[in-house]
């Protein structure tokens, strides 16, 4: 049998600060006022944003699950404020965004700057090489573990407490040989391993995030709620890092899938918002809510029913009426994944063709 090639060695890739990077938004460029005026929507989609206030405002009541699945642009658009002014007010129960998500997430709240240019710094090999991205987020993921947190809380307290406080080497060896069948253990390892090959000291890492009151995941993190990440290896530039970590991303992407699932398995009479996830969100969701189908139907509980589904894309949607199933073949709107899988997943699914940040806003006018 034929040898196969060595992989890339991702330890020799050159990373820069990220203070010398080019980033493309400020937070001053950006940032939406919530309590400002939302720009006009057309009445037919106002009628669906007004639908989709009363059915979180029944689901609220009922205390079932309102899951917000996000994808960056939300993010990147200037949203945040939005997102954290519903948190505060309660409305939501459950995000969920995928990895560059949280990417703009971090980078806004510690340098009040995010994005790049794709085309022109892939050119030069430098897309995603910034060393405090990769860094920090990581180290936010491995110490994250050692407690079982997931992602998006181990992130979003690396935020709000402004770093991290690692344990000694020494500790970690003698807890790895005292119980090696621990199921810490690695996590243990892969954080040993990262402070002996990246000379990370033990103690308290100091990193300020100026910006912090802007970042979902903080206030997730801060108001209890939780936020999970659902990233893919390869997939986010904190693969373009010498600290690169499959096993650490991979750990804290379990812990949040299932805890995803916990609310799903809520859901009776709820409200699961996609705002601009075409793959993530309905990705995900249908491998959770057939999980959770899967455990109720073991314990003769029914399945999932009552929930009402609002997906909202700036993509046309095909003129097609999803609430009466899906269309045949060979309508283009049978190709939409976004809206076929979410239809598939039982409740009541309705399409909203707007701008992201523009529901959002119209949503928290109606709720607050």
């Amino acid at each position: 049998m034929k040898k196969l090639p060595p992989p890339l060695d991702l330890k020799k890739v050159r990373v820069y600060p990220l203070e010398q990077r080019r980033s493309e938004s400020s937070l001053e460029e950006i940032l939406i006022d919530p309590d400002g005026a939302p720009p006009a929507l057309p009445e037919p989609l106002m009628q669906s944003v007004r639908e989709s206030a009363r059915s979180i405002a029944s689901a609220h009541k009922k205390r079932a699950s309102v899951m917000v699945l996000y994808g960056a642009h939300l993010i990147k658009n200037g949203g945040a404020r939005i997102l954290n002014r519903l948190l505060e007010l309660g409305w939501i129960t459950h995000l969920g965004t995928n990895g560059a998500g949280t990417i703009h997430d971090w980078e806004f709240s510690y340098l009040g700057r995010s994005t790049e240019s794709v085309k022109s710094n892939v050119a030069t090999g430098t897309f995603g090489t910034w060393d405090e991205t990769g860094r920090c987020i990581h180290l936010a993921l491995l110490a994250g573990a050692l407690s079982e947190e997931g992602y998006g809380h181990s992130l979003g307290r690396f935020i709000m407490e402004d770093g991290v406080t690692l344990p000694s080497v020494e500790n970690l060896q003698d807890a790895l040989r005292a119980e090696p069948a621990h199921p810490l253990s690695p996590a243990r390892a892969e954080l040993l391993l990262a402070m002996v090959n990246h000379q990370l000291p033990s103690g308290r890492i100091e990193v300020q995030h100026p910006w912090k009151e802007t970042s979902v995941l903080g206030t997730a993190f801060r108001r209890g709620v939780p936020l999970t990440v659902h990233p893919g290896i390869g997939y986010d530039i904190i693969s373009n890092h010498p600290m690169f970590n499959g096993a650490a991303i991979g750990r804290a992407a379990d812990v949040d899938f299932r805890l995803f699932g916990t609310a799903v398995d809520n859901l009776d009479g709820g409200v699961v918002l996609s705002v601009g996830s075409a793959i993530m969100a309905p990705q995900v969701f249908e491998k959770s809510i057939s999980c959770v189908n899967n455990l109720r139907l073991q314990n003769n509980r029914a399945i999932v029913h009552g929930h009402t589904i609002y997906v909202v894309d700036i993509q046309d949607g095909g003129n097609w009426d999803w609430t009466t199933g899906e269309p045949p073949k060979a309508n283009p709107a049978y190709y939409l994944r976004f809206c076929k899988s979410f239809s598939r997943m039982g409740g009541t699914m309705h399409y909203l063709q707007s701008d992201n940040v523009a529901f959002l806003h119209h949503l928290y006018h109606l709720l607050k």
